[in-house]
């Protein structure tokens, strides 16, 4: 596994430790800041929006395990195939599940660190068993 390999998962274990300990400055500095998120059912929006939707939002239990499938690095540029499956429960309110695909692409910036760049993510509530 190369250097840069081993930074871009650094990120992604960086992100669920920042969400689970509910450090937003931490997961904002993860992204670039014409970070774009992809989602199932809306239009795409950016790292503003995202602090946005997340301001005030708390768990009093948050797991998130990331199940890599794929890294690819080339030159500055790296993608990462996950599948993400989290457990969740916001204060004052019920425990979630949810699991599901993501794509993702992180840039190096010029002081060396990756960051996402792009992310389409897929996670959603998870079925029950039939």
């Amino acid at each position: 596994m190369t250097e840069d390999e081993m930074a871009v998962r650094k990120v992604i274990a960086d992100w669920i430790d920042a969400t689970a300990k509910g450090d937003l400055d931490r997961v904002l500095s993860l992204m670039t800041d014409d970070m774009e998120f992809i989602t199932a059912g809306g239009p795409p929006f950016g790292k503003r929006q995202f602090a946005e939707n997340s301001r005030g939002m708390t768990f009093t239990a948050f797991t998130g395990r990331p199940d890599i499938r794929e890294v690819e690095v080339a030159g500055g540029w790296a993608y990462v195939r996950q599948d993400l499956s989290i457990e969740m429960t916001p204060t004052g309110g019920a425990p979630m599940r949810l699991k599901g695909p993501i794509l993702s692409i992180f840039r190096k910036g010029a002081d060396g660190r990756w960051r996402l760049h792009r992310d389409a993510n897929f996670v959603a509530p998870e079925k029950a068993p039939a």
